[in-house]
C-alpha cells in the first residue's frame, strides 16, 4: 500500500462523460445510464474493494446513498489494474456492493480510462459535478482515517452536496483525499503517479 493524496483536479472541470459512458453495461449495482445523468448533480466515488481506507468509509457511503437519494447521482468507479489485483474485479466490486447495500452503479475500468479522464490517484478519491456538470468539489469525505477514531461523517463532501443543492458556492478550500494509490498497469502508470 502506497499512501497517496488526490491530485485535486481544476475545480470547473467538466464531467468527462465520454469515458464514463464507454463503461455501459460494466459494472454491478443498478444499470448505468449516461442520458439519466443530464441536470442533476453528479457524484463520482473512485473505489476499489480491497483498500482499508475505502472500507473504512463504506458505511458513509451507504449513509450517503440514502440521504442523497432523488437529488444527486452517485456513481462508483474501479479501475484498479484487474492484472495486478484481481481482487478489484467484478465478483469483488458485486460482493463489497451486496455486503453494504449499494445499489448505485459502479463501473469497472479495466482499460483505466476513467481513472485518467478524472486524474484520479487514490481510494477513495470523490468528485461532485454540480448540475450542469462542471466539478465544484474534489477531496476527501471527511478528517477520518482507519485507526484514527475520528468521527466517519463525510462532513466535508455533505457540506459541498449541501452547498449544491441550495444552489450556493462551494467553498475552493478542499482537502484532499488520502488512501491507497490506484493500482496502475505495470508500465502504463500516468505522469501524475509517483
Amino acid at each position: 500500500m502506497v499512501l497517496t493524496n488526490s491530485t485535486m483536479l481544476p475545480l470547473g472541470t467538466p464531467l468527462p462523460l465520454e469515458a464514463i459512458g464507454r463503461h455501459r453495461g460494466q459494472g454491478v449495482g443498478a444499470p448505468f445510464d449516461p442520458d439519466a445523468l443530464a441536470g442533476r448533480p453528479v457524484l463520482v466515488l473512485c473505489l476499489c474493494p480491497h483498500c482499508p481506507f475505502v472500507k473504512h468509509v463504506e458505511p458513509e457511503l451507504g449513509r450517503l446513498q440514502a440521504d442523497l437519494a432523488g437529488q444527486v447521482t452517485l456513481l462508483g468507479n474501479c479501475s484498479n489494474s484487474p492484472r495486478t489485483h484481481p481482487q478489484d474485479g467484478l465478483e469483488g466490486m458485486g460482493v463489497q456492493a451486496e455486503a453494504r447495500g449499494w445499489t448505485f452503479p459502479s463501473l469497472l475500468d479495466p482499460a483505466q480510462a476513467i481513472a485518467r479522464a478524472f486524474r484520479a490517484a487514490c481510494t477513495p478519491d470523490p468528485f461532485l459535478f454540480d448540475a450542469a456538470h462542471r466539478l465544484v468539489y474534489r477531496g476527501q469525505l471527511d478528517d477520518s482515517r482507519p485507526g484514527n477514531a475520528l468521527p466517519l461523517d463525510g462532513r466535508d463532501l455533505r457540506a459541498a452536496v449541501a452547498a449544491v443543492l441550495a444552489g450556493e458556492p462551494v467553498p475552493v478550500e478542499q482537502k484532499p483525499s488520502i488512501g491507497c494509490n490506484i493500482k496502475w498497469h505495470p508500465g502504463q502508470e500516468p505522469p501524475w503517479f509517483g
